[in-house]
């Protein structure tokens, strides 16, 4: 599956003079004006798999309460367009009714809104529950930039339990509906280098930590350390056998994304920094392949101009020996169709900075990586159609 995606984060953040506000890159990136044109911009890309989902905040408006109204719009011009979408429904914020990711209702009531999408557009099979947990529980519980702006483990483990938990919740909720489901989650592919020896403990630690939000998703055993630290930042035992009773009973592909940020150093004052590209795409999606034994699909990248052609190139080699070395590989993602705007500072500062990530510019003009991807597809498309795969996508995933 050749796909992009149109960028549709939407956490709260905390301004210097203390008020809160909601970005929504949907609407800093012009999408909600241009929904069609940019549909038809994937049309002519080449492009026919879309990772898409209207504002989870906007749509459910209250326990049993939706508007679906955009959404009705849209799906119905890209189910006429045959463009087949992989539908985000949570992207890093909830709605104002249910707060931030430390409530312990939220997963009941995602689950509720899953159902109720699924149900509405019933001929959908792909979807991501929950986009990238790992990313929004650390961003908004440890970090302190989104949502709840929280800065400790507790806070963190708690954001990490409810994701998961919205996420297996979610996906037991869509098989009711549609059993033919399939589920692509797209997670932050991650790795930590010791800077010194001395540092090597921590990055064990961090390395093992990574796998956290795929460990429960999937109700993959842990380690002792990880069992250990959950307990004492607050899980519960019952809680956490609560995702082994859980398993999910429907079809998974591991979404793997992997940006130029993805490898961080570790430092002897336990400080970490961006790493750049040592291992790259190929050896950390091994790493989680051989942990969990599902098919795998590359579901985000992109880097700034002028380096975003060579990104590609490099991003493709990679799924492409991947594939070549006998690992199931499904799809690959450039990440999104258009630029983004504040993703330099990680939405943390509503400045208006256009980030020229995207296929397209703001102004729906086809950038060189567009054209390459393009190409890159034309070129390839029909060579991949004949090597074929065996779609194995139950479970146990990791036996």
């Amino acid at each position: 599956m050749f796909a992009t995606g149109i960028e549709n984060s939407y956490p709260n953040i905390t301004l210097p003079d203390g008020t809160r506000k909601r970005i929504n890159e949907m609407e800093k990136c012009g999408h909600y004006k241009q929904w069609k044109q940019d549909l038809d911009l994937v049309i002519e890309t080449g492009i026919d798999v879309l990772r898409y989902g209207p504002a989870y905040y906007k749509v459910h408006e209250a326990p049993g309460k939706y508007d679906w109204s955009f959404a009705d719009e849209v799906f119905a011009y890209m189910k006429e367009k045959e463009i087949t979408p992989i539908v985000d429904l949570c992207h890093f914020g909830l709605p104002d009714w249910l707060g931030d990711f430390q409530n312990s209702y939220f997963p009941a009531y995602f689950a509720e809104y899953a159902k109720a999408f699924a149900s509405r557009y019933s001929y959908i099979r792909f979807y991501t529950p929950v986009n990238e947990i790992f990313i929004a529980a650390a961003f908004s519980a440890q970090y302190g930039w989104w949502n709840e702006c929280k800065t400790d483990d507790r806070s963190f483990v708690n954001a990490l339990k409810n994701l998961c938990k919205a996420n297996v919740l979610a996906m037991q909720a869509i098989l009711e509906v549609q059993p033919s489901a399939v589920f692509i989650q797209s997670e932050s592919s991650e790795y930590f280098h010791p800077e010194t020896p001395d540092c090597d403990p921590l990055s064990s630690f961090l390395n093992q930590k990574r796998f956290l939000s795929l460990d429960l998703s999937y109700g993959y055993p842990l380690s002792v350390v990880m069992y250990e630290y959950l307990l004492e930042n607050g899980m519960t035992k019952q809680e956490y056998r609560w995702f082994e009773n859980n398993l999910i009973k429907g079809s998974c592909v591991m979404g793997n994304d992997y940006y130029i940020t993805n490898e961080h150093m570790v430092h002897e004052d336990g400080s970490t920094s961006a790493a750049g590209e040592i291992f790259g795409y190929y050896v950390i999606t091994q790493q989680y392949y051989n942990r969990y034994k599902l098919p795998v699909m590359h579901t985000e990248t992109n880097i700034s101009e002028p380096n975003a052609v060579r990104w590609l190139q490099t991003q493709w080699a990679n799924v492409r020996r991947l594939k070549r070395d006998g690992i199931p590989i499904y799809g690959f993602t450039w990440y999104s169709l258009t630029d983004q705007v504040d993703w330099d500072s990680a939405l943390r500062n509503d400045a208006g900075n256009v980030n020229p990530l995207g296929l397209y510019d703001l102004q729906r003009n086809i950038r060189p990586v567009g054209e390459a991807y393009k190409n890159l597809i034309k070129q390839w498309k029909k060579a991949i159609e004949n090597e074929s795969y065996v779609l194995y996508l139950k479970p146990p995933y990791y036996k």
